[in-house]
């Protein structure tokens, strides 16, 4: 998995701020392709038939931090509905710039079932933001609304993943899988007192020379804590790692710029916070952006 681009971080309050807390049923989440099938049946709004993409939009972009050695590459496909935007990050040539052309303009339900699986991804993400946006669920007091300051990428990068690792209630020295690797992230992480287990498909090593594992499995088994990317919702690993974090009882906080409310679609039954950033992600913009964190309620982890 390509290195999620750490330039978009948000301001955490100086003084701990309660995070609101959502409850979801106890049973078994469905799995991802079970929540877009509801979600074509119209289980959580309109159908999905009656609504066209506005655009599409393909995206690439580079990103090395000052003092850092790597450079983040990272590809997004984008989804327009209406006053909602929906994302996925993607690997390197599995979606070309024409998919813009073939489908802008074509209706929700058909590219939710059988547009390549980042492209069905940022859909799905678009339409559950579009029923529930999270600057709503905010207001509501089910998500809490973190405002990453303005400035330079390693400002804003810290931030961000300073609100991630936020999410994190654990013990001095508890071991923290996380699955998509950012060195931002894995400073926040070591800061809360976690020694970072670290998996990515396409980071060797951090800044730091910590090894990084290309099998999830290894920080699954042994993780006292999960923190995953939303990239995993676009290569397919979410629902092993929703469900292995089920099955041994682990916290799983999910950091997602990709498919943001798709994964909201999960806490409390597998996911037990998240970060989630909507498009326009952090590292596109220079002045302030907002985040929102999400806490499942105690006992519905």
């Amino acid at each position: 998995m390509t290195p999620t681009n750490p330039s978009s971080p948000r301001r955490i309050p100086t003084a701990p701020t309660p995070v609101p807390t959502l409850t979801r049923a106890t049973t078994a989440p469905p799995a991802v392709d079970a929540l877009t099938a509801s979600v074509l049946a119209g289980e959580h709004g309109p159908l999905p038939a009656e609504s066209t993409v506005t655009s599409v939009f393909w995206l690439h972009h580079g990103t090395r931090l000052a003092g850092g050695d790597t450079t983040y590459l990272n590809q997004y496909v984008l989804v327009r509905l209406g006053d909602s935007f929906g994302g996925c990050a993607f690997e390197a040539g599995e979606i070309e710039p024409s998919v813009c052309r073939e489908s802008s303009g074509a209706p929700l339900d058909v590219l939710l079932r059988d547009a390549p699986r980042p492209l069905r991804i940022a859909a799905l993400d678009a339409y559950l933001a579009r029923v529930r946006p999270h600057r709503a669920a905010a207001t509501a007091g089910e998500a809490e609304a973190v405002v990453l300051p303005a400035g330079t990428p390693e400002v804003r990068a810290k931030a961000r993943d300073a609100a991630v690792a936020g999410l994190l209630d654990i013990a001095e020295g508890a071991v923290v899988g996380l699955i998509g690797v950012v060195n931002p992230l894995v400073a926040a992480v070591r800061e809360r007192g976690g020694r970072p287990l670290l998996c990515d498909f396409n980071l060797k090593t951090t800044q730091w020379g910590d090894p990084v594992t290309d099998d999830m499995h290894e920080v699954l088994d042994h993780a006292d804590a999960v923190v995953a990317t939303g990239m995993t919702l676009s290569n397919g690993s979410f629902d092993v790692i929703l469900e292995r974090c089920r099955s041994r009882g682990v916290p799983l906080v999910v950091y997602a710029q990709t498919g943001s409310a798709v994964a909201r679609a999960f806490i409390g039954s597998g996911v037990t916070a998240l970060s989630a950033e909507p498009f326009p992600y952090s590292q596109f913009s220079a002045e302030e952006t907002v985040l929102y964190r999400y806490r499942a309620a105690a006992g519905h982890a």
